[in-house]
């Protein structure tokens, strides 16, 4: 691979019938990096976990576009899945969500644990949006290689 990032980019309708594409995808990307194969499920469900979100949220039942970016160099892969609807709240610091550690799972909210299934699966995640403009969430996995994998 070039030391230059690269970057493929997919804008797909806001409808549960092309996660699947996502996930193919990154299947592809994913596999020619390096990663293994436990690596690129955990991805896959992160990523699929973002694209529901748009899917699920952003657009209500209107259509709407989902634009999905995967920029990767040597060293790490990053997926970037905005739209343009009305999503959820970003919460502005991490450390004031609240942990499930001493909650039953009926305690638990449904909407949110996406979000922290994304975070144990990515080394990175990050949420931006703006009123009116979106939600863009930002997921990062690095590569490490191991005396193995050379």
């Amino acid at each position: 691979m070039n030391a230059q990032i690269q970057k493929v980019v997919l804008n797909l309708p806001a409808t549960a019938d092309f996660v699947d594409i996502v996930r193919l995808n990154l299947y592809g990307i994913a596999a020619k990096m390096g990663f293994s194969y436990e690596e690129i499920e955990d991805m896959k469900v992160a990523v699929s976990e973002a694209c529901n979100n748009s899917v699920l949220y952003a657009y209500g039942h209107k259509g709407g576009v989902v634009e999905v970016t995967f920029e990767f160099d040597e060293a790490s892969l990053s997926i970037r899945v905005k739209d343009e609807g009305e999503s959820f709240e970003r919460v502005e610091d991490p450390s004031r969500i609240a942990s499930l550690h001493d909650k039953e799972l009926n305690d638990a909210e449904v909407g949110g644990l996406g979000f922290y299934l994304m975070q144990a699966l990515m080394d990175d995640v990050h949420i931006l949006n703006e009123a009116g403009k979106g939600t863009e969430v930002v997921l990062i996995k690095r590569l490490t290689r191991s005396e193995e994998k050379v």
